[in-house]
């Protein structure tokens, strides 16, 4: 494994963004075109709020089975409610994830013009408290979120504001995943080599080890964050839209050494999804004679996420 400090995920302060926007801008830039992933600390969210969070999550995945799986619909793609153990699968890959876990989406009217493409939320009658708490969580992911990609706006030369109409009541999901504890004949490992489907991944909970990305060098990279910092990547729909200047690098979740087996492992990443309605067209600016356009038919971002979640499982053709 490479194990080099050169190269190491950097971390970045969010501090900076409000300080020094276009140094901020050109970091995260940095980061993301060399590793696809960043480091953030001073993320902004609230540690009171994250760790009821976490507190909440184990009491949710600690409930028994047959009533977790009440609140399984297998019909809405595990968009929203409980997905049992063993139910996701990588692409291309052989054995499905050692999961479970939970989705949270964004809460809409019932009349909005996006209710079709977007479930309602299932909750839960206990833990007590949880839909407050999460509903609280998704917005300060949201908040912090946006920041972000005004700070990716500034690195690709688009006006700082250029994402907030492509994100306004964007399909985002929170997801509380429970990696339960691992046998020493387990088949397959926690979460398959894979890249995500969204524009950017908000990831609380890597302090753990097990989460390690794919260098260019073909070897995997441990990333190893401050505790209490985020993980955010680059999401397929982004190096889509930026043809490939931000690159979603393939990332995995490996099984623990055999003394950390008999524990579990949490984490809360938040997948930031543009509106169903957002066209995913190849700026402009990404597209040079040394890097022609990869995709020249536009897509919905409503239409690619149906076409992922058909390639890992979630959702029947």
């Amino acid at each position: 494994m490479l194990d080099t400090p050169s190269a190491q995920v950097p971390a970045l302060s969010l501090n900076d963004e409000a300080t020094d926007p276009d140094a901020f801008a050109a970091a995260l830039g940095g980061s993301f075109e060399r590793f696809g992933f960043a480091v953030i600390a001073d993320h902004g969210i609230p540690q009171d709020l994250i760790d009821r969070a976490w507190t909440e999550t184990a009491e949710l995945f600690a409930l028994p089975e047959e009533e977790k799986r009440s609140y399984f619909t297998p019909a809405g793609g595990g968009q929203r409610g409980y997905t049992p153990f063993k139910t996701e699968i990588a692409k291309d890959a052989k054995h499905v994830d050692l999961k479970e876990f939970w989705h949270v989406g964004r809460d809409l009217p019932a009349d909005h013009r996006f209710a079709a493409d977007m479930p309602a939320n299932i909750w839960p009658t206990r833990p007590e408290g949880f839909t407050s708490t999460f509903l609280e969580l998704f917005t300060a992911f949201d908040r912090a979120g946006d920041r972000l990609l005004s700070a990716i706006a500034r690195h690709l030369r688009l006006a700082p504001n250029w994402f907030d109409h492509a994100v306004e009541d964007g399909n985002s999901i929170l997801r509380l995943l429970h990696y339960p504890p691992i046998p020493a004949d387990a088949e397959g490992v926690r979460a398959g080599a894979h890249e995500d489907i969204n524009l950017i991944t908000l990831l609380l909970g890597a302090e753990e080890a097990g989460l390690e990305l794919l260098d260019r060098d073909g070897r995997w990279l441990a990333i190893r964050p401050p505790e209490g910092a985020m993980v955010v990547n680059v999401g397929d729909m982004l190096q889509r839209l930026t043809n490939h200047v931000l690159p979603s690098t393939t990332h995995r979740v490996v099984n623990p050494p055999p003394e950390r087996r008999a524990h579990s492992r949490y984490s809360m990443p938040f997948f930031l999804h543009p509106a169903p309605d957002f066209l995913i067209e190849t700026l402009p600016g990404c597209i040079t004679a040394e890097n022609p356009n990869r995709y020249p038919t536009p897509i919905t971002a409503h239409d690619y996420l149906h076409e992922r979640l058909v390639e890992i499982g979630l959702v029947k053709k």
